[in-house]
């Protein structure tokens, strides 16, 4: 019994920093970015001491899910998105003082449009997520096929690492921007333009 009780007690605790944790991420994103602009802070120049993992994962369809319960205040994920970090193939949520290790099935962002916007003259692709991160296509932010529990999916690099799958309505509009053609074993290539970057992916 006196096991069970201290098992029950440190699970609870768990519980409770995890919380702390999230809350104080919360707290510092909204302090340090009260403007309703998208920003993304210097990450890369941050070195904060690891805090352990807490109980937070993200689904391969792109939900997120804390102690077993939906987030579902778009705002909330906003702000958690900016300061995503990868680090060694882990995920996690960093600050000037914590970095927390979360769970990522396959990628944490979701790209849900996609433009051609005209920039001096040139052409490029345009791919916005639900969070609102714009990202141009070029050679730092390729797209790219990846396999992911034997499916061929679509996705573009964001930043640090980390890669936005881009949804299926938003992969067809973006084939309406490309030409379909087909190499010399049959398969279909997608073939894209974005200013001088051109890539091709196996659709």
């Amino acid at each position: 019994m006196v096991n069970q009780n201290n098992s029950t007690s440190e699970v609870q605790n768990q519980s409770s920093d995890d919380n702390k944790n999230l809350m104080s991420i919360a707290q510092y994103l909204k302090d340090a970015h009260s403007s309703h602009k998208r920003s993304i802070p210097p990450l890369e120049q941050w070195h904060p001491k690891h805090c352990g993992k807490m109980d937070l994962r993200v689904k391969a369809n792109g939900e997120w899910w804390h102690e077993g319960q939906l987030i579902k205040r778009q705002a909330l994920l906003d702000l958690f998105s900016k300061v995503l970090w990868k680090e060694a193939g882990k995920f996690y949520l960093k600050t000037p003082v914590e970095q927390i290790e979360i769970e990522v099935e396959d990628e944490p962002l979701l790209v849900n449009q996609v433009d051609q916007i005209d920039i001096d003259g040139q052409f490029y692709l345009q791919l916005i997520t639900i969070n609102q991160d714009v990202v141009i296509v070029d050679q730092e932010h390729p797209i790219f096929m990846r396999d992911f529990q034997g499916e061929m999916r679509p996705y573009v690099h964001v930043r640090f690492g980390i890669n936005a799958l881009i949804q299926r309505q938003a992969f067809f509009h973006l084939i309406e921007y490309g030409e379909l053609l087909e190499n010399e074993q049959g398969d279909t290539i997608l073939s894209l333009q974005s200013g001088d970057f051109h890539l091709q992916l196996g659709t």
